[in-house]
């Protein structure tokens, strides 16, 4: 096992990984909401934390990774309603995309994915402990409340100070809550809304009690890391610790993660500002796999700025990776590099590991230079190793090299030939340079490079890539 240190956001600093149970991980992240498509900010916490299982998984521990989807909900109520169409077809449908796109970008699906709908009874049971412990209460309104002030260290996740939070609070005028700062665990359902039984009257569960009911019933009351977007950091992640403390009567997680925001052009990335892209909106304009190199090439905890110049360098950055190893055949390395750990088991540091990858491509350049063959191989599987824990260089490099770019088309290129009708371009080149008609020859090359193909002669023939 390797020795990982990871940040903290609960103390802020980086501490040791020391599993509860030696050499197993118990992971819970906080999935999708289904009532629309994934945006590329969801798009970089889950290629975040796929990254993170990939790498203690690489370092030899069995992680049991949890990730959990919201199929019920006040916006999937709306979208529904909107639709005039069964809230159960449009979770389904948008679950079927969310997957297709995770696919995309190299995202493992997790060990167990929960559905909120699966799990109302034990949410039902996590709420009736809160109310016995006088954690909780039935407001005016009939829903029951988690009663905020009953527990001292709400705040410390997020660093806010209750009484700087009420003072900030808007308080209504019918206010059936005891607190502006108490946060409803179970709705009483309005006509025409889900509801399932319970002691409190039908309803249907607030969103924060999901995640303490899934993740503690099935990685205990107690587990190893738990992770999410900046975002849900409060007031969601706050009251998870919250209701499970209360409830449990256990510290809950040992650490906590988060990853930074998306910004688009240097702005924060808004559906108000008009600057809100999905990522089945990107991924036409992209090698899908180009979206995972520029996720992973910035460190987790940090802002990332989404912009096209951005996925143009993560672009040439990822092909010039798999043109080095055109040719090195699919060998593996039976172990990762002593940088390559290094670097990520400080704290995930993917931009350094992805320093440690370019600089074996360097060496294998200047073996294969050298004709020195075995050290070409050896190092071309220790790059596709570290590839693996990074989730990228997964194709075969002629596939990746021919697939099309549609940004560079944006830039300036054009993209109307397919496969098939390069390759009879080629072979007609080498037709013509069989005969020494050069003319003809200089013309399909040109013909080639007008739509963005370029072409490599070499001793085993001629190649081509897109470019």
């Amino acid at each position: 096992m390797r020795d990982i240190r990871i940040h903290n956001s609960l103390t802020g600093r980086k501490e040791p990984l020391r599993p509860l149970t030696p050499g197993r991980i118990g992971m819970y992240v906080c999935g999708m909401t289904v009532y629309d498509h994934i945006h590329v900010g969801h798009a970089r916490m889950l290629i975040v934390f796929d990254t993170v299982r990939r790498y203690l998984k690489a370092s030899g521990y069995h992680v049991t990774f949890v990730q959990n989807i919201t199929d019920i909900d006040d916006r999937i109520i709306k979208r529904a309603a909107e639709n005039d169409e069964p809230i159960s077809a449009l979770t389904a449908r948008q679950i079927a995309f969310m997957q297709e796109d995770l696919a995309a970008l190299g995202v493992e699906r997790p060990d167990r994915e929960p559905r909120a709908t699966q799990f109302v009874a034990e949410m039902i049971r996590m709420i009736a402990r809160l109310v016995e412990r006088d954690y909780a209460y039935v407001a005016a309104d009939g829903d029951v409340v988690y009663a905020v002030r009953k527990f001292a260290p709400y705040g410390r996740l997020s660093g806010k100070k209750l009484d700087d939070l009420r003072a900030g609070a808007r308080i209504e005028r019918d206010e059936a809550k005891r607190d502006p700062l108490d946060f409803v665990l179970w709705k009483i359902s309005k006509p025409g809304e889900p509801q399932w039984d319970s002691p409190w009257g039908k309803g249907r569960p607030g969103w924060h009690i999901e995640c303490s009911a899934m993740s503690t019933e099935i990685l205990g009351s107690h587990f190893d890391i738990h992770g999410g977007g900046m975002d849900l950091k409060f007031p969601h992640h706050e009251n998870e610790i919250a209701q499970s403390c209360a409830a449990c009567d256990t510290p809950f997680v040992n650490l906590w993660m988060h990853n930074g925001f998306v910004n688009v052009n240097e702005e924060k990335m808004s559906k108000s500002l008009g600057n809100f892209f999905t990522v089945r909106d990107v991924l036409p304009l992209v090698r899908p796999e180009v979206v995972r190199y520029f996720v992973v090439s910035s460190h987790y905890r940090g802002p990332i700025n989404y912009a096209e110049e951005n996925l143009l360098q993560a672009d040439a950055a990822l092909e010039r990776l798999y043109l080095a190893l055109r040719g090195c055949g699919v060998g593996r390395a039976a172990s990762l590099p002593e940088t390559f750990h290094q670097a990520m088991s400080d704290d995930f540091n993917t931009p350094e590991a992805l320093a440690v990858i370019q600089t074996l491509v360097r060496d294998l350049n200047a073996a294969r230079t050298a004709g020195d063959a075995a050290r070409t191989a050896a190092l071309a599987g220790s790059v596709r190793a570290c590839g693996d824990v990074l989730g990228i260089l997964r194709l075969e490099p002629e596939d990746f090299l021919r697939r099309p770019r549609s940004l560079s088309t944006r830039a300036g290129g054009a993209q109307g030939l397919d496969d098939a009708a390069i390759d009879a371009l080629i072979v007609a080149r080498a037709a013509a340079r069989k005969a020494r008609d050069f003319k003809e020859s200089d013309r399909i090359r040109d013909e080639l490079a007008a739509a963005g193909v370029v072409l490599e002669d070499g001793p085993k023939g001629t190649t081509w890539r897109r470019s």
